[in-house]
């Protein structure tokens, strides 16, 4: 029943990649487009599993994908989608082009929570993790960029030790179940 495993032959290389083998990948996919992955390996004669290519291509070899450090725009971009669309990593990839979904859930987890948290945030909820703290906060610096999430939905609540960011725009649709049309 069902597909058989990806990786059932015994000679199918395992662990890190090698120059060759990434040269050979690229070579292939240039000339032929990606195609059906379970395929590629025999045809671009390389002793790997489709899975193997298709994951290798998409995180590390496409000429889009962006390299270095991530910058302030994309850790806000990041925190802001996450508030709306919880752990759905390969979403938020679709709106920051040149990252994939995989390295944005490792930034995520390595390097945003702990931000969140200094800040006195919940990593999960997006609100303050001490509420009872609620003396506005003197804002002179960040108005412009609270000016800003306003105007694309945003309700930015200040307090002295936090600031939490909550989606305000109830038209928009952002239940992503597959379901019937509801019929009147």
């Amino acid at each position: 029943m069902g597909r058989s495993p990806c990786c059932e032959k015994e000679h199918n290389n395992k662990g890190a990649w090698t120059k060759e083998e990434d040269e050979r990948l690229i070579k292939h996919i240039k000339q032929h487009g990606e195609g059906c992955w379970r395929s590629l390996p025999k045809a671009a004669g390389l002793l790997r599993c489709g899975k193997s290519c298709r994951l290798r291509w998409i995180n590390y070899l496409r000429p889009d994908l962006k390299r270095g450090n991530f910058t302030e725009e994309e850790d806000e971009l990041i925190i802001n989608l996450h508030s709306l669309l919880g752990n759905k990593w390969s979403l938020i990839a679709a709106r920051l082009p040149g990252r994939t979904d995989n390295e944005i859930k490792n930034y995520w987890n390595t390097h945003v929570k702990r931000k969140l948290i200094s800040r006195g945030i919940d990593p999960q909820t997006h609100r303050c993790l001490n509420p009872s703290n609620k003396s506005p906060r003197n804002v002179s610096m960040q108005t412009d960029d609270i000016a800003m999430r306003n105007d694309i939905g945003f309700k930015v609540e200040e307090y002295s030790n936090c600031s939490s960011v909550e989606f305000l725009h109830p038209q928009i649709n952002l239940d992503l179940s597959i379901r019937p049309p509801h019929l009147y």
